[in-house]
């Protein structure tokens, strides 16, 4: 259990699969064995005093505070202390990991319906237009099977489904495995060949006056963390 917990504990890279049956293990173990001391310690919130004598491997306790925590500990085992915070990061605080294009390449544009590009900072209202993702492989890692594309739209924007309206055809894509069209963004799931490029259309209408927030575009290998591209997000406006 301190092997897997020591290597968990480093700062790699996991799949979900590995971090779910490391998990597993360790929660297996803690549930066959007892601890072999209590968890003992006290702590302070915003002045407040509690104290915890547990026979549990882990204790958690919430937080709402807006001053300083304290713990000691009382017993006479080390103990670990982390503190979980959880938010939504402001626009344009993306947490991705950086471009490598030597072993994948994203190109994204945007174009009206007869192929011409556009700028989408600026949309007038009701324009029909469509975002396109060119996705390669440079060849140099082989292939790359479970790729996963990412597009979040602005909410001023509306996603048009070409396959509810029957009209795929007015803008072809590449083959893909799965395609998952919600009502705000679009998953695309694909394999991808050494040297091959394919291309990705999301047909949109702007269909709401506003200044809203374009969401990065992100395509990456599920399964090898190594293998990812991103373009940032930015503010886009529709007007009249």
């Amino acid at each position: 259990m301190q092997s897997v917990a020591a290597r968990l504990g480093k700062d790699d890279w996991y799949s979900t699969q590995t971090t779910a049956y490391s998990l597993l293990g360790i929660a297996k173990f803690c549930g066959v064995n007892s601890s072999s001391n209590n968890l003992k310690y006290s702590y302070t919130i915003d002045g407040k005093k509690g104290n915890v004598n547990s026979n549990q491997y882990i204790v958690s306790t919430p937080l709402a505070f807006k001053g300083n925590v304290a713990v000691t500990n009382t017993s006479d085992r080390v103990l670990f202390a982390r503190l979980i915070l959880q938010g939504q990061p402001s626009a344009g605080q993306n947490n991705f990991q950086p471009n490598n294009p030597d072993l994948l390449d994203m190109s994204i544009s945007y174009k009206l319906l007869n192929g011409k590009v556009l700028d989408p900072t600026t949309l007038k209202q009701g324009t029909d237009f469509y975002a396109e993702v060119v996705v390669k492989n440079p060849g140099k890692s082989g292939y790359y099977e479970q790729m996963a594309l990412t597009q979040i739209f602005p909410s001023g924007w509306e996603i048009i489904n070409t396959r509810v309206n029957d009209n795929e055809s007015i803008i072809a894509s590449s083959p893909y495995t799965y395609r998952d069209i919600r009502d705000d963004r679009v998953f695309t799931y694909f394999n991808l060949r050494e040297n091959e490029a394919v291309i990705y259309k999301v047909l949109l209408n702007a269909s709401y006056i506003g200044r809203y927030y374009l969401s990065a575009v992100q395509c990456e290998a599920m399964y090898n963390n190594n293998i990812s591209a991103t373009e940032a997000g930015k503010w886009v406006q529709v007007i009249k």
